[in-house]
Order: structure tokens, then sequence, then C-alpha cells
């Protein structure tokens, strides 16, 4: 599985809603960028408790998606190029349902891991200007996700992003965010044991893994 790097995107932290900042603006990046385990060479995360770190160090949002949004949102500008949904990478091919926890992809020369589903947040309809965007992510399931760095490297637009290994092929991503996010816990106990067992998991998943466990009785 390959796909072209349509867009490679950074942003810095800057006001967002009256002064509490946000770094959700990302700009596409011409040149090569330096992917460290924190993520891209000059981009930045205002809430490192809920954004970036290890474990979400690049966010992934497939460009499949945007054609949905325009259809639900209308005419939303910020559709007219990646960066919408605070993205780093931007491809097409991909989406939560081909895209598995667990799954390693060489990005450009850098080697990165899938650790989570995008878990989205209020900014989002802040950023559109418009509610229900967060609970649309919710609803169909179009998150995006995020990869923890294995091997640092470089990356620019036009490379490739190419799967190299599958360990975890009973996960899709879309199924992932289901159990934790999306309200089908309940009805999964038995998932919620065997994710017990998946050690690349993000370590905040994992609470909420034990959580939901803890709840439905699933440990």
């Amino acid at each position: 599985m390959k796909t072209e790097i349509l867009a490679v995107l950074t942003g810095k932290a800057i006001p967002f809603r009256g002064d509490e900042p946000s770094a959700i603006a990302k700009l596409p990046v011409a040149d090569a960028v330096a992917v460290g385990p924190l993520g891209l060479a000059g981009d930045e995360q205002a809430d490192r408790s809920v954004h970036g770190g290890i474990d979400k160090a690049i966010h992934h949002y497939p460009a499949d998606h945007y054609d949905w949004w325009r259809g639900h949102l209308g005419d939303a500008r910020l559709l007219d190029a990646p960066g919408a949904f605070g993205e780093n990478i931007s491809t097409t091919g991909l989406d939560e349902n081909s895209v598995f926890l667990g799954d390693r992809f060489r990005l450009g020369s850098a080697l990165v891991e899938v650790t989570q589903a995008r878990q989205p947040c209020w900014k989002l309809d802040h950023r559109f200007g418009a509610k229900g965007v967060m609970a649309a992510v919710v609803q169909t399931r179009r998150s995006g996700w995020s990869y923890r760095v294995l091997e640092p490297g470089t990356v620019r637009a036009g490379d490739d992003l190419e799967l190299v290994e599958r360990p975890w092929p009973d996960w899709p991503l879309a199924s992932l965010f289901g159990l934790l996010i999306g309200g089908e816990a309940k009805d999964r106990p038995a998932d919620l044991r065997a994710l017990r067992d998946v050690p690349v998991l993000a370590e905040t998943w994992k609470v909420r893994r034990a959580k939901l466990a803890a709840q439905f009785g699933a440990d």
C-alpha cells in the first residue's frame, strides 16, 4: 500500500478563542521537514496535555473526506486547501477503514506507527464557525489518526507514504474509534478485553480502555 503525500503542514500556536492559544491552523511547507520523536520540525501544539507528545507526534487527515464535509457544511473556505482539520499530513486513498492500529508506514524517510484515531474536540466547531462538526466526526468516524515516530527522517510533499508492516490486522481505526469514543463499548466487551493486549495503543487510550472495561465489566 503506497500513496503520495499531498501536503506536509505545520503551525504555530496563536490566539484562537480570545486569548486561548491553538496551533490548529497549519499551513503547507514546500521544503523537506525534519521528523523527530515529537513530530515535524517547526510544528507546535498549544496544549500538550491533549495534543502532541510521543504518541500523537503527527496528525494525518484524509483529503478523501473533504467532499463529504463540503456537502455537510456547505461553503466552508477552510476546505479549499489541506489543513482544515489541523492535520500535518494530507493524502488520498487511505481512510479509517483501511488504516489499522499499529500500522507502520515509511513517511518520506522516517518510520511512523499508528497509535490511535484522532479524538475530536470543541476546537473543530470553533474553527469552522459551525455547531456539530465535532459530533459529526464522532458519528461518521471521519476522525483522522495519529502517529508516533519510530525512526527520524525527513518528509516533503510529493514523497511516498508506504505501508511496511501491519501487525494488528484486527483493529481498523473506524472500529477502534467506535469502541473507545463512539459509544460502542457497552456492546463490545470482548473487544475491550482484546484491546488490553495491544501494546501499540496510545497511553491515554489505554487509560480510556481500562475505564470503559471497568464500567462495563470487561476487565
